[in-house]
């Protein structure tokens, strides 16, 4: 065997050296090194990673070939994987103290998929490690070595949902003699971290019916809701039904409805907020009016998520609904759960206004009806006008509606009830729901 001893090897022209024939065979002996200062290519993944023996305790940014030891027995953190990455650039990752059962580390993509999924994905075993490859755009990273957890080291990281949950609201009251304005939908929001898997049964409650008949509540609105396992039960009240004429009061609910107008004694408003929430959901109906030396009779507004229902006198007109309270969730400010406007009888000034987020006006003398509630607002309905049939019966509450609003890359896809599908909302996906359905994360 012949030897060649030779301290640099360079080529006679140009820039490129090429060792030996096709099919040959070079052979490293055992205890050479062979150092890369350079960038090889062509020799593929070997699954094999050069470790940083100094632990990580925080957030970082992985360098393709490196392995790294994550202490996370303070805090959990996350690693993010290298940017714009080659097929065939590999990361490792170990649970350095055996704490990411109790402290997950999370793996961030750095807007490549993981395993084929724009989403984020943790590590949570005790003592768990995971060695990842890049292997094009289409799969992303994806494992090819785990230890402890079975065959698939990586679960999907849990993310955070907003929700918005709008009751329906009450119905408006008869307006023979001032009908109250209905109570809107109680407006509830919450923010909720899920794990993926869980189905979330969302409820949309429908607005109430207005009253028919003098003497009559009208209908409350029916109640809206999330639930699902792990998670916090959000339940908004619907709205309460509004008194009528006669110094019928209004009825208690999310927001409560306005009381019903009198010769005698005008009805209470409806308590909001009920039952109690913190904060609150609702708030309460004003009150009707008496005659006393007019002929005028008013009745009460219905409360609002942001404002009580106004309680009138003889010669204001009927009581105006409560304002609502605006959400963002869906990236433009929208009111929510306004009142509905108490109706008049004969009084000129005519019937209260609705509150802002959809309550109805209410109704006045020469036959002018009462409005409904705007439909998915969960505002109230209008008092009834006078003196005639159908104009003299209180208009519907509005029926609610439920939001949900997650992270793009975070959404899976997974629906029942057929909600509107907003994506690319400030990198947010928004579900709206305008009937029941459900949502699996």
């Amino acid at each position: 065997m012949s030897e060649l001893k030779v301290n640099k090897i360079s080529p006679r022209s140009g820039t490129d050296v090429t060792l030996g024939d096709s099919g040959d065979t070079f052979t490293i002996p055992s205890g050479a090194t062979l150092t890369n200062n350079g960038t090889a290519t062509g020799f593929g993944p070997t699954g094999a990673v050069s470790w940083d023996t100094t632990a990580k305790t925080s957030g970082f940014t992985a360098v393709s070939g490196t392995g790294y030891f994550c202490n996370t027995t303070s805090a959990g953190f996350t690693v993010t994987l290298p940017a714009t990455p080659s097929a065939g650039d590999i990361v490792g990752l170990i649970d350095y103290a055996g704490t990411f059962d109790t402290n997950a580390l999370t793996i961030d993509g750095n807007g490549e998929d993981i395993e084929g999924a724009a989403i984020n994905f943790q590590l949570t075993g005790d003592r768990e490690g995971v060695v990842l490859i890049y292997v094009d755009s289409t799969q992303g990273w994806l494992p090819i070595s785990g230890i402890n957890e079975g065959t698939d080291a990586l679960s999907p990281a849990p993310y955070s949902i907003d929700f918005l949950v709008v009751a329906g609201g009450g119905g408006g009251g008869h307006g023979n003699g001032g009908g109250g304005g209905g109570g809107a939908g109680g407006f509830r929001t919450s923010t909720e971290t899920v794990n993926t898997g869980v189905a979330i049964t969302v409820t949309v409650g429908d607005g109430g019916a207005g009253s028919a008949s003098a003497g009559v509540v009208s209908s409350s609105g029916s109640n809206s809701s999330i639930s699902g396992s792990g998670l916090t039960t959000i339940t908004s009240a619907g709205g309460g039904g509004a008194g009528t004429y006669s110094g019928v009061a209004g009825v208690a609910g999310g927001s409560g409805g306005g009381g019903g107008g009198s010769n005698s004694t005008g009805g209470a408003g409806g308590s909001g907020n009920t039952p109690s929430t913190v904060p609150s959901q609702g708030n309460n109906g004003g009150a009707g009016t008496t005659n006393g030396n007019t002929p005028y009779i008013n009745g009460g507004g219905g409360g609002g998520a942001g404002a009580i229902g106004i309680t009138p006198t003889n010669v204001s007109g009927g009581g105006n609904g409560g304002d609502g309270t605006a959400s963002s969730i869906t990236g433009s400010s929208v009111p929510y759960a306004g009142g509905g406007g108490g109706g008049a009888e004969n009084s000129p000034a005519g019937g209260g206004t609705g509150g802002t987020g959809g309550g109805g006006a209410g109704g006045k003398s020469g036959g002018v009806a009462g409005i409904a509630g705007t439909i998915n607002t969960g505002g109230g309905g209008g008092g009834g006008g006078y003196p005639t049939a159908p104009a003299i019966y209180g208009a519907a509450g509005g029926k609610g509606v439920v939001i949900l609003s997650m992270p793009d890359a975070s959404y899976s896809g997974t629906t029942t009830g057929s909600p509107t599908v907003a994506t690319g909302v400030s990198g947010k996906t928004v579900l709206t729901f305008t009937g029941s359905g459900s949502y699996t994360t």
